[in-house]
């Protein structure tokens, strides 16, 4: 606002000058003492300086502060929304891209803060102008005034029907910037099964679609903005005539003062010309709303797990888990759990088998609180899980998955993501127990060696080894292994079998899986039908029994 107080003087001051010029001796800065027309230039000289100075020194001030405050909050803005997003069920995502909220998050919030860079600084300095030149007009010339101020309604009313206009179209903007963010991340993403099923021109042109929308979209949303433009102009058009044609009928009249006349020519353009501009900030403005609304769904989107709990376990915890009576159906597929009770006993392995989409997984989601079941209760040493807050709940559970996520950093990075404190020693340790080791120490950085975008870097037995090794050193009280061994060869399989055996040695394990090879040793398999327990008992027990799980054993060890 100084700033513009400043912008506005140089034109007045050249109003002065004029009057100046032709009054001399009689002039407005005569009346101030000064007497001879040289030393009344000299002084509007001396003041232009300092106007010139000011307007410059205020507007580095308003750019450090606008871009400061725009970066601040678009950092704020964007970790409120991420933090919201982390706390989301895993329905959440699997009900969204991950392009879509990579695009929300990062050029919802840029636009936004684009906005807040220029557009909100641009439309208050707008404002004050419209303030400062009005009261200069309405006290040299109040007919003036109220002629140069007459497009300005117009101006109004075509920026709010604008608005109403362009909300819908960039909207849909916004929507196709997310189809298309979806796009490259799953094309980037599935690189290798591009290139495998030589799909690359299929690909590129399927993104010429989504891009060729993206433009589409945009180009209507052009239309409207650029349609604002020249009704401004033309508005503004009328308005400096009003002041340019009856101002000089005054001054000719002598009805007003030459410099004054010069002043109001001046300031029309000051007045008028920025309101161009406006068309610009009411296109950012309708922009950064509709990221905004998008950013602000994700801020605002209902946490279907909520983290209420108050209660700690206490230590040492032993690690028995209880499901009774649970309920609960995926809302996309209707499949789930049914009536479902079992116990896991604390220091024991319990091996969870049968079909795929049984419901197998599915526990273990309600275990770690990923899901809410419907009804029915979980708990862990007789503590129901959701009286625990989730840090307590999920700290004492490790989970091995049967497709391990690694992150975009070193092995020693990976392994101690449980524990970000581990002391190298400790990491290697945990290497070791999970015969990661051999294959770590033969890399030139051995620990230091980065495994690239989700462990690109190394193969799936590597990975499944460092997820392995991260759980151990996490030594969780409940370890959780889902499908662990079914996506590597045979010898990774017995090397984990191995691993496996030393550190599940009085500490509850809760094995998911298909190769029942792998299991036998298990001290209760669970036979798992339809969200429902089938039959349970030992390796031995239920060969005896000769039910699901023996007709499973001998198709796999082909003894039918």
């Amino acid at each position: 606002m100084i700033n513009k107080v400043f912008d506005v003087m140089p034109e007045i001051l050249i109003g002065i000058a004029i009057d100046v010029v032709v009054n001399q001796e009689n002039s407005f800065v005569a009346s101030f003492g000064f007497e001879t027309a040289r030393a009344q230039i000299a002084v509007l000289a001396v003041l232009t300086f300092f106007v010139w100075a000011g307007e410059s020194l205020f507007e580095y001030f308003h750019l450090i502060l606008w871009r400061n405050l725009a970066q601040k909050l678009q950092a704020e803005l964007r970790q409120d929304a991420y933090v919201r997003v982390q706390q989301q069920e895993l329905a959440y995502f699997e009900e969204r891209s991950s392009g879509e909220l990579i695009s929300i998050l990062n050029d919802d919030v840029n636009q936004l803060e684009r906005f807040l860079d220029g557009g909100v600084n641009d439309f208050l300095q707008t404002f004050v102008t419209i303030i400062l030149v009005g009261g200069v007009f309405f006290y040299l010339s109040p007919t003036i005034a109220l002629l140069a101020f007459t497009p300005i309604p117009l101006i109004i009313w075509g920026a709010f029907f604008f608005l109403k206009r362009a909300t819908p179209l960039y909207a849909n903007v916004r929507k196709q910037v997310g189809q298309l963010a979806n796009r490259l991340s799953n094309n980037i993403g599935g690189i290798a099964t591009i290139k495998s099923f030589t799909a690359e021109d299929r690909e590129a042109a399927k993104l010429a679609v989504d891009s060729r929308a993206y433009v589409e979209a945009n180009s209507q949303a052009i239309a409207v903005s650029s349609a604002f433009i020249p009704i401004i102009r033309m508005a503004i058009l009328a308005g400096f005539l009003f002041t340019f044609v009856y101002g000089a009928f005054l001054a000719l009249d002598g009805k007003l003062n030459v410099g004054a006349y010069g002043v109001l020519v001046f300031l029309t353009q000051r007045l008028l010309w920025p309101l161009t501009d406006l068309a610009k900030t009411v296109d950012l403005y309708e922009r950064a709303m509709a990221s905004t609304r998008r950013i602000l769904g994700l801020i605002e989107a209902p946490l279907e797990v909520v983290d209420e709990g108050t209660r700690q376990l206490s230590q040492p915890i032993a690690g028995e888990v209880v499901f009774t009576t649970i309920n609960f159906k995926y809302k996309s597929s209707g499949a789930g759990l049914t009536d479902f009770s079992l116990l896991v006993p604390a220091g024991k392995t319990t091996a969870l088998v049968g079909a795929t989409g049984s419901g197998k997984s599915t526990l273990v989601k309600l275990l770690l609180r990923f899901y809410e079941p419907d009804n029915g209760v979980i708990s862990i040493d007789g503590v129901p899980v959701n009286d625990l807050t989730l840090k307590a709940l999920r700290g004492a559970i490790g989970l091995v998955s049967q497709e391990p996520y690694l992150f975009d950093g070193s092995i020693a990075d990976n392994i101690s993501y449980g524990r970000p404190g581990a002391t190298i020693d400790e990491i290697t340790l945990a290497a070791r127990s999970a015969e990661a080791w051999e294959f770590i120490e033969k890399l030139p950085e051995g620990l230091n060696t980065a495994v690239g975008e989700r462990g690109i870097r190394l193969s799936g037995g590597q990975r499944q080894r460092l997820s392995l090794a991260r759980a151990i050193l996490k030594n969780p009280p409940v370890l959780v292994l889902d499908e662990a061994t079914s996506a590597v060869d045979n010898e990774t399989e017995a090397a984990i079998q191995r691993s496996l055996a030393k550190i599940s040695i009085d500490r509850t394990v809760i094995v998911i899986a298909h190769r029942l090879s792998t299991i036998v040793a298990a001290d209760n398999i669970v036979v798992i039908n339809n969200g429902q327990i089938a039959e349970q008992g030992t390796h031995v027990e239920l060969l005896e029994y000769k039910g699901h799980y023996a007709n499973q054993w001998r198709v796999q060890t082909g003894s039918l």
